[in-house]
C-alpha cells in the first residue's frame, strides 16, 4: 500500500513538472498543429533522454547530481543554449515571412531528445525533485524503481499528447 501512495505521489508531482511551460511544451503545440500524435512521439523523444538518465541516478550519478557545481554548471550551459535557440528563432522570423521553424518539423522524436537535453528546468527537476524521488524509489527496490520511471514518463506522454491533440 505504501508503493501504491508513492506511486501516486510521483504521478501528481510528474504532472506538474510535465506542465511546465518549457521549450518541450511550446514544440508539441507547434507540431500538434500539423500532426495530433507529434506530443506522444516528442515524448518518446524526451523518454529516450530521459530513461537512462534516470538509471544512471540509480548506479551513482545522483552524487554528481547534487553538487552545486554541477547544478550551475548545467543551469549556465542550459541557459547558453536556450538563449542561442531563442536568438535564432529571432533572426528565422527577420528572415522570412514564413515564421514556422523547420529544425524538427519532419522529427518529434529528435526535437524532444535535443529540447531535453538543452532545457536546464530539465536537468535541475532531476539534480533536485527527480532526484528525491528516484531515490525513494530506489529505498522500494528495483521493480519500484522501474514502475516509478515509467508512471513518470506517462505523465510527460499525457501532457504532451494531449497538448498536441489539443493544438491539431
Amino acid at each position: 500500500m505504501e508503493l501504491l501512495f508513492f506511486l501516486l505521489g510521483v504521478f501528481v508531482i510528474s504532472i506538474s513538472g510535465a506542465m511546465m511551460p518549457g521549450p518541450v511544451m511550446a514544440t508539441a503545440i507547434a507540431m500538434g498543429a500539423r500532426n495530433r500524435y507529434a506530443g506522444l512521439v516528442l515524448a518518446v523523444g524526451h523518454g529516450i533522454v530521459e530513461f537512462p538518465l534516470i538509471f544512471l541516478i540509480m548506479l551513482g550519478l545522483d552524487k554528481l547530481l547534487k553538487s552545486t557545481r554541477a547544478q550551475v554548471i548545467i543551469g549556465l550551459v542550459g541557459g547558453i543554449l536556450l538563449v542561442g535557440m531563442a536568438i535564432q528563432m529571432v533572426i528565422s522570423l527577420k528572415n522570412s515571412e514564413n515564421a514556422e521553424s523547420t529544425a524538427f518539423k519532419d522529427s518529434p522524436i529528435l526535437a524532444g531528445m535535443i529540447l531535453s537535453l538543452s532545457n536546464p528546468y530539465f536537468l535541475l527537476w532531476w539534480a533536485t525533485i527527480g532526484l528525491a524521488l528516484a531515490n525513494e524509489a530506489r529505498g522500494f527496490g528495483i521493480w519500484a524503481f522501474v514502475l516509478f520511471a515509467f508512471v513518470h514518463w506517462f505523465c510527460d506522454c499525457v501532457c504532451l499528447g494531449a497538448l498536441a491533440w489539443t493544438g491539431f
